[in-house]
């Protein structure tokens, strides 16, 4: 048996292991996740993304785990964004914070999934029409200078394409039954709030991917390297929500930083073929951009609240 596929093997038992205690577990039942439980399980999921980080570098070599790190931050750079549409589409639906685990958790499970598919089909394409670097480049530094100066965006429910196909199918009720995403009204099945914001949360997750996939596939096309970065980041969004639901206005800078990262990555696509950026110099651009937007948005943030 090879290294990577002791690897993939370690991986699956992993995850399945820390998606049962945590999804099935600790949080089986529908209750508001305190701070102290969100900071809990962020740095569990942390420290597990280092230590596998670790055994990458033991058994696969410093560039693979180079590359898993920068991974790893992309996408949870990028996934503090969509931190904000996740509260946006709880606001409009009117789920309370108690019933908000359940549809992340859900949401998850299609996020794993989707992105398995978008990994293996993105580097497939790659590998198949080397022109598709440069369409994914254009789109990323596309998708930077939008979120940079294109301002806040709207969450529209009643436009999106997956809650009209459910809508034309199924009745929806006006009030929300507990945690529950169906019930029983009348003999009729009929879906509850919960499960369009399940919905739209899983739509949002599609649009999300179509960045951040493309984004890590700039710095590894190893599916082993990309889809366990993603899992990890992803596995840990769940509980990096709850503990930055109520200060992300304190990360006003964070959404410029991240754009810059997208364009950086999107230039890095477009050069790849006359040059390959080494992936360390990647690696301090990441994580430079990043902390220079979370030190820009908390010092000036906190200065503009005193003013006011």
């Amino acid at each position: 048996m090879s290294i990577q596929a002791m690897l993939w093997g370690g991986f699956a038992v992993l995850i399945t292991i820390m998606f049962i205690l945590d999804l099935g577990v600790f949080n089986r039942r529908s209750h508001e996740i305190t701070f102290r439980e969100a900071l809990t399980w962020t740095l569990v999921w942390v420290g597990l993304a280092l230590a596998f980080n670790l055994g990458i570098f033991h058994f696969m070599g410093a560039t693979k785990a180079l590359e898993f790190f920068t991974g790893y931050l992309i996408e949870e750079s990028l996934s503090v964004d969509n931190l904000f549409v996740f509260i946006m589409i709880f606001s409009y639906f009117h789920v309370s914070r108690a019933h908000q685990p359940k549809i992340l958790k859900w949401g998850i499970v299609g996020a794993l999934i989707l992105r398995a598919v978008f990994i293996f089909l993105g580097i497939e394409l790659f590998e198949r029409f080397h022109w598709m670097v440069y369409l994914f480049g254009g789109l990323l530094i596309f998708t930077g200078i939008k979120m940079a100066f294109g301002g806040e965006g709207r969450i529209e429910p009643e436009k999106n394409l997956m809650v009209r196909i459910v809508r034309k199918f199924v009745p929806i009720t006006k009030r929300i039954y507990g945690d529950r995403f169906f019930i029983r009204r009348n003999g009729v099945l009929a879906a509850t709030p919960l499960m369009l914001a399940l919905l739209v949360v899983e739509s949002s997750d599609l649009i999300f991917a179509v960045d951040s996939i493309p984004a890590i596939l700039a710095v590894t096309r190893d599916p082993f390297i990309v889809y366990t970065s993603n899992v990890f980041a992803i596995m840990g969004l769940r509980s990096l929500y709850y503990l930055l639901s109520n200060v992300m206005e304190m990360f006003a800078y964070l959404k410029l930083g991240v754009s810059f990262i997208l364009a950086f990555v999107g230039l890095k696509m477009l050069l790849s073929s006359v040059y390959q950026f080494p992936i360390y110099f990647s690696l301090g651009v990441i994580v430079g951009v990043l902390f220079i937007s979370i030190i820009t948005s908390v010092t000036i943030g906190n200065k503009r609240k005193a003013r006011h």
